[in-house]
């Protein structure tokens, strides 16, 4: 007959719990694994296919019951872990997404947008064209496998403890998140510089020819010279993309070092000299 004792189940409870809270906040924070259109049930099976997976090579777990109020806490953290680490690469589809708005907006194609139901608001077609071919690249570089290697290493450089982890970790998501302005305006500059050469030059000919219609001109030039430009462009994109998502899966991984380190205790002042 096999007897189990509350000890050995609230350590195999703990086992599968906490490693799983971690993992189901990447997955739900994540631009791919957290995707509206991937359903419930899918996301919750994969997140515990994972943590079975993942729990018998993490280690020493913290003596603590996991129905307790320090185990509770150590629930949420774990789970802010893990959507911090899922955020981090939603930041940067969200730089890609902003290249599209921003060349789309200076094509005069601000108005053509739709709803986009991963941000629950509105997206030009430029920017929803540009972050689906950014998602296929991701998946053909292999991108969401190493999001996942990222995360089974943050187990081992961010083990699950008891202790609260450093606010450098805070601090460093929000310095990557201005990241989103730079990117964004490093993949989009090549449509901005033509089409700015091209209202440079539509004013010209609209100061030599002032009877010349430069709305009924000027909008399908710039519509031309920008769909021009952006098909000459997307071969050239897989060497900044393949950049952009190895400096997100870096900082992922940093993610996990900064949170680790703990601040030193201030030392005790000296003994004034007699």
């Amino acid at each position: 007959m096999i007897t189990l004792t509350s000890v050995e189940l609230n350590a195999w409870l703990a086992a599968l719990l906490w490693p799983l809270s971690r993992i189901l906040g990447l997955i739900a924070a994540s631009p791919l694994f957290g995707n509206t259109a991937v359903p419930v049930s899918v996301k919750v099976s994969l997140g515990v296919l994972l943590a079975v997976i993942m729990a018998p090579a993490i280690g020493a777990f913290p003596a603590v019951d996991p129905m307790s109020m320090p185990g509770m806490l150590i629930l949420v953290q774990e789970m802010l872990i893990g959507l911090a680490m899922g955020f981090t690469m939603r930041i940067v589809f969200a730089a890609i997404e902003m290249a599209g708005e921003v060349s789309s907006l200076t094509m005069g194609l601000g108005f053509a947008s739709f709803f986009d139901p991963n941000t629950a608001g509105r997206s030009s077609a430029v920017s929803q064209m540009l972050t689906l071919i950014a998602t296929m690249a991701f998946l053909a570089m292999n991108g969401h496998l190493v999001l996942l290697e990222a995360l089974a290493e943050s187990f081992i450089t961010m083990p699950i403890s008891a202790t609260p982890m450093s606010s450098g970790a805070p601090l460093e998501l929000a310095r990557w998140g201005g990241r989103i302005f730079t990117t964004g305006l490093q993949l989009s500059l090549p449509i901005v510089a033509a089409l700015l050469l091209t209202n440079v030059a539509l004013g010209i000919l609209t100061r030599a020819a002032p009877q010349l219609n430069l709305f009924g001109v000027g909008f399908p030039v710039t519509l031309t010279v920008g769909f021009l430009i952006i098909a000459t462009t997307l071969p050239y994109l897989n060497m900044p993309l393949q950049n952009w998502f190895n400096q997100g899966i870096e900082a992922t991984r940093s993610l996990g070092r900064t949170a680790t380190a703990r601040t030193p205790a201030p030392r005790p002042p000296a003994p004034l000299p007699q």
